[in-house]
């Protein structure tokens, strides 16, 4: 059967890790998986990428910003998600269009509705099954970026402390929003737990 989940969270929040955690987990029980992340995913996705999150793109205005990840949002689904859904895989992604709701719906002030509005175009309304949310205050998500040496600073890593706590706060809007298919984790505790919490609820969505 086919799971779309999405992995969100603001930065440093070990979302990744887990992904990559329960793949290897949820692989030796047999199941068919693609793994892949956002902005990116397919090889014109991960060239938009790069401009986006290019640190000397500093003079980068939001809706261009927008646009370019609904663009290679687009590119992912056509040439990845979808086709992976259709042979009945279990996609799990890191980031989707929660994230571009998060950022740039709320953190730059454009507006939910209005970046929804534009992905709706860009996804023709495609929504994750499950988006797990790994919930973690702003300033323990950063120290642990700057702590880990081996780990990608981007441009929104740069951002400061206010926009990264209103990240947080728009992804617990969505979570009400979109009850149905939001899972909250709690970050902050050992990565095993939050690996077990994680790992339980996509199980129990693929029970249904």
């Amino acid at each position: 059967m086919s799971l779309f989940v999405s992995f969100e969270g603001g930065e440093g929040c070990g979302k990744s890790t887990i992904l990559k955690l329960l793949a290897a987990k949820l692989e030796k029980e047999g199941y068919g998986l693609v793994l892949t992340r956002e902005p990116g995913g397919t090889p014109i996705a991960e060239q938009i990428r790069n401009v986006i999150l290019d640190k000397a793109n500093t003079k980068m205005d939001p809706r261009t910003e927008a646009l370019l990840y609904a663009a290679s949002r687009r590119q992912h689904l056509v040439e990845k998600i979808w086709p992976a859904l259709k042979e009945g895989k279990i996609v799990l992604c890191d980031r989707f269009l929660d994230s571009s709701l998060a950022y740039q719906g709320v953190a730059r002030g454009l507006g939910i509705d209005e970046v929804l509005n534009m992905n709706y175009f860009a996804t023709e309304k495609t929504f994750p099954d499950l988006t797990l949310l790994f919930d973690l205050q702003p300033e323990i998500g950063l120290e642990r970026i700057a702590e880990n040496a081996n780990r990608e600073v981007n441009r929104l890593d740069l951002e400061k402390l206010s926009f990264h706590a209103k990240v947080r706060d728009a992804f617990h809007e969505l979570a009400r929003r979109f009850a149905n298919r939001y899972v909250i984790i709690d970050a902050s505790r050992s990565i095993e737990e939050v690996e077990a919490a994680a790992y339980q609820a996509i199980k129990e969505r693929l029970a249904r």
